[in-house]
């Protein structure tokens, strides 16, 4: 590192130079590569994938794309058990449906269920041709949403919901990412102002700045090679603001450091690189080690996730050690205005906490250990699928008509629909078979040329609970073991997804976790100290699973927090999401902490002065940066997407957890514990690893 920093204090002006264009390449880029970002979610060669594709194919539009229902609400004098009221209701939702050519309408004539039993409800249920891109009714909609406008039944008004319009529990103002990250940004100025008290706390803001713009600018370049997910810009807005700042504070604090023990300006830039620099580095890696995990899973959404994510910690840890300790040995001095002098980053709260802790190491581990425990304990009841059709809550009309139209009776399946592809010659022993399943509330198999194709018959299960719940998820096995048909619908897509990411995850774990251990084995010199961070990530991950579930799928708080029901499941991709950012990010404060205890153990102090000194020296750190990504999953917690949500809520509670629980108690408690056994290495893992002597 010091022949690096050599080089760039050589050539200050090109360092600026560079980071300048490329800050504003992606500035001006942005706009392009968000709008290239795939809403795909395709599972190649699965059953249910397979069978959806046929679908919108051949008929334009369902398959994993929910429909849109046309609801109508009676009164004492106006029932839909009027056969009058139902013909004109029947006349007007078809009409409805002509507004848009394409569109397949169901109505209670073919579906005696679409009236509840006291008739003060009717439904017919839509399918307009969908399109490509995050909103597969864009436009469908428009013209859908006037022609119901203009419409009425018995001086009653139609409405419109469905799935697809309650994926979002707000009015649905697509912001971008610029709110989130704008909201992220002041909530990191705020602590950095009270870390440095000077102007250099607008030093990280600057890099992480530089870092995010040059990401989604290797973003652009990497969507002309395959497609990125739309989850990414998020990750890349707020977890680059969170790791930059993270790196950034890490080397500043230590170059503080170094001034404020007498060092002039240019070798404590080259103190401070030579040793947090180094850590930065280290930790960079490691992140994207643990999100290349998402790169092997075998599907492009979240492998598009695993690429687009390793740019971040690599594009923040290139900035961090390149532009920053430019920065520094330019102009640092003169940032530190208006305080007079260098104060030192040792906390005396730190080291009292510290001192507390190794002193009474063994009830801190019972109790910490106890604590995560307990955290983790729901998470044994993970269910995972899409939200239930009642997380949007009552927040939109949307939802407020679907939770008007299921209550009244109106079968919940009829919102996520499981369509079978049935041979058409099978069609009518099909149907009889599929209805006697237990949890089926009905099944539909409409008639006419715009239901069938290629010798196949579209076939509609509507389940009697929501497809989301675990009884309703019992009856899709059932369906799929009568081999009536392929099974598609965005309730088989769910399922197939499970299988997908989660039927091999154990040997993605274990590839990600042996590459962490050899990298922090070289990095730390030591067996034990990999072994103990990846034991504590287990339990800081299973802490954050277990709270998740507490939280949404039970409902524990959704309505304080978010005004939102329960969602009654987590989001499929949620847990992987979360195993790959959480590892990684956890795994950087353990860096951080792990390597100034290993520097003053170097330096000749004991296994308990060396924890004492190296919390000391980082417990201030640890949770300014804690605090800064903690916010900024709290900014990425206002996205209206319940899904975002989930993931927000489990990486912002996560990484809580990590630096509350773990890292400021439970990982110096262990480090204690062990003793010697820390700073050893077998000679043979050294050689193997080239650990140098």
């Amino acid at each position: 590192m010091l022949r690096w920093t050599d080089l760039l204090l050589r050539h200050r002006g090109t360092v600026i130079l560079l980071w300048v264009l490329v800050a504003v390449a992606g500035a001006l880029t942005s706009p392009t590569t968000v709008s290239r970002l795939s809403y795909s979610f395709d599972l190649p060669g699965r059953p249910a994938f397979e069978a959806n594709s046929d679908i919108v194919e051949r008929f334009g539009g369902g398959g994993a794309t929910d429909p849109l229902l046309i609801v109508w609400h009676g009164t004492a004098k106006a029932s839909a058990h009027d056969a009058g009221v139902l013909r004109e209701f029947e006349r007007s939702a078809e009409g409805v449906a002509r507004s848009v050519p394409g569109t397949r309408v169901i109505t209670p004539t073919t579906a005696p269920d679409l009236v509840t039993s006291n008739g003060s409800v009717a439904v017919a249920v839509l399918y307009p041709p969908v399109a490509a891109g995050p909103d597969p009714y864009v436009r469908a909609l428009p013209a859908l949403r006037k022609a119901v406008a203009g419409a009425d039944v018995a001086g009653r008004p139609l409405e419109l919901t469905g799935a697809a319009l309650l994926a979002e529990v707000s009015s649905g103002e697509d912001r971008g990412t610029l709110a989130e990250i704008l909201f992220g940004a002041l909530g990191a100025l705020v602590v950095l102002v009270l870390v440095f008290g000077s102007l250099l706390a607008a030093i990280p803001l600057v890099i992480a700045a530089c870092s995010i713009l040059g990401t989604f600018l290797c973003l652009l370049g990497l969507t002309s090679l395959t497609d990125v997910s739309f989850v990414v810009q998020f990750l890349v807005g707020l977890i680059g603001l969170g790791v930059a700042i993270d790196y950034s504070l890490l080397i500043a604090m230590r170059w503080r450091e170094e001034l404020a023990a007498g060092a002039d300006n240019d070798t404590a830039v080259r103190r401070a690189m030579a040793t947090a620099g180094r850590s930065v580095v280290f930790s960079g890696v490691t992140v994207a080690v643990s999100l290349a995990a998402l790169i092997v899973v075998p599907l492009p959404f979240l492998r598009s996730i695993g690429l687009g994510g390793l740019l971040i910690p690599l594009l923040s840890v290139a900035a961090s050690v390149s532009l920053l300790p430019v920065a520094l040995a330019t102009a640092g001095p003169r940032l530190q205005w208006p305080r007079r002098r260098t104060p030192s980053p040792r906390s005396r709260l730190w080291r009292r906490i510290a001192t507390w802790v190794v002193k009474h190491r063994w009830p801190t581990i019972v109790a910490s250990t106890g604590l995560l425990a307990v955290l983790a304990l729901p998470a044994f009841d993970l269910m995972l699928g899409t939200p239930r059709w009642d997380a949007a809550g009552t927040t939109t009309p949307a939802a407020a008509t679907a939770q008007a139209a299921i209550t009244a009776g109106i079968p919940p399946g009829a919102l996520r629909p499981t369509e079978v592809l049935v041979p058409s010659g099978r069609a009518a022993a099909a149907v009889p078979e599929l209805a006697a399943v237990k949890g089926v509330a009905t099944v539909i198999a409409p008639e006419g040329p715009r239901w069938q194709a290629a010798g196949e018959r579209l076939v509609l299960v509507w389940t009697a609970a929501d497809p989301s719940s675990g009884s309703a998820k019992h009856t899709l096995q059932q369906i799929k073991a009568l081999d009536a048909g392929r099974v598609g619908g965005s309730p088989a897509e769910d399922d197939d997804f499970v299988s997908a990411v989660y039927g091999h995850i154990g040997w993605v774990v274990l590839g990600v976790a042996a590459v962490t251990f050899a990298l922090l084995a070289r990095a730390l010199r030591s067996l034990w100290l990999p072994v103990k961070a990846l034991l504590l990530n287990v339990l800081s991950l299973g802490a954050a699973y277990g709270i998740t579930v507490w939280i949404w799928q039970e409902g524990h708080g959704t309505s304080l927090l978010f005004g939102i029901p329960a969602s009654g499941s987590v989001t499929t991709w949620v847990p992987v999401a979360a195993f790959a950012f959480l590892f990684g990010l956890s795994m950087d404060y353990e860096v951080f902490i792990l390597s100034r205890m290993r520097e003053s153990h170097d330096h000749g102090a004991d296994t308990p002065t060396a924890v004492v000194e190296g919390t000391a020296n980082t417990g201030r750190l640890v949770t300014c940066a804690a605090l800064i990504l903690f916010l900024a999953f709290v900014a990425l917690s206002t996205v209206p997407s319940v899904d975002v949500k989930i993931l927000a809520t489990t990486l912002a509670l996560g990484i809580a957890i990590d630096a509350l629980i773990v890292r400021s108690s439970l990982a110096p408690a262990l480090v204690a514990v062990l003793g010697r056994a820390n700073w050893t290495l077998p000679r043979i893992l050294g050689r193997i690893l080239r650990v140098p002597r």
